[in-house]
């Protein structure tokens, strides 16, 4: 008698122990509350501009702005990623303006990548930010405005572009005392790039895109 009593009390506390950590898994189990995935979809997205910029395998830039509040006013980041030689930089802008776009090129032929950020500010004008990555650091090269003459015809709406390995600015002439724009008279400006300094000339409309 004394043995079937050993036997089963362990038995029966084993079965208690069971229970209970059955019963604890269970409430757990209903605490744990399953994960809105549209929730997390439809979650604004941090920034509001961003671009890869490819350079070569494994060598390249991505270029990143981000604010809060005042879409004119914020900053941006340039990241420098090379996985081959696991090197990595990073490079913080102050922006007044829209970032409306990014690209790379070697505008002087001098073997280090240009970033070019294109920023929209006023609603309808546009501004280059221009840096040179070269031996592991960034160096901003300031970009001209218009040749004197142009100025008093500019009134935005410009476009920047790329044909044949340079760079053009294009602007519809505006009536210097009306201040509209003529749509049957684009201005296009080529831009040279030589020692890290910018140089403008005034060309004729069939280099537009």
């Amino acid at each position: 008698m004394n043995y079937i009593k050993s036997t089963l009390y362990p038995s029966a506390f084993l079965v208690g122990l069971l229970s209970l950590f059955s019963c604890s898994n269970d409430q757990a189990e209903i605490k744990q509350a399953p994960r809105d995935s549209t929730a997390a979809q439809q979650a604004p997205n941090p920034f509001p501009f961003y671009k890869e910029l490819a350079v070569t395998p494994g060598f390249g830039f991505e270029v990143v702005s981000w604010g809060k509040g005042v879409d004119s006013l914020g900053g941006y980041l340039i990241l420098m990623s090379d996985s081959l030689k696991n090197n990595y930089k990073s490079f913080a802008v102050e922006r007044e303006g829209i970032i409306s776009d990014a690209w790379n090129m070697d505008l002087d032929n001098d073997g280090n990548p240009e970033i070019y950020v294109e920023l929209k500010s006023g609603g309808n004008k546009a501004d280059l930010n221009v840096y040179e990555y070269s031996r592991g650091n960034f160096q901003k090269i300031s970009f001209p405005g218009l040749p004197s003459k142009l100025k008093k015809l500019y009134n935005g709406h410009d476009k920047y572009f790329i044909k044949e390995g340079e760079l053009f600015r294009s602007f519809p002439a505006a009536n210097s005392e009306e201040g509209a724009e003529k749509a049957d008279d684009i201005k296009v400006v080529r831009y040279s790039l030589r020692g890290n300094q910018f140089s403008t000339s005034e060309v004729e409309n069939e280099a537009q895109p």
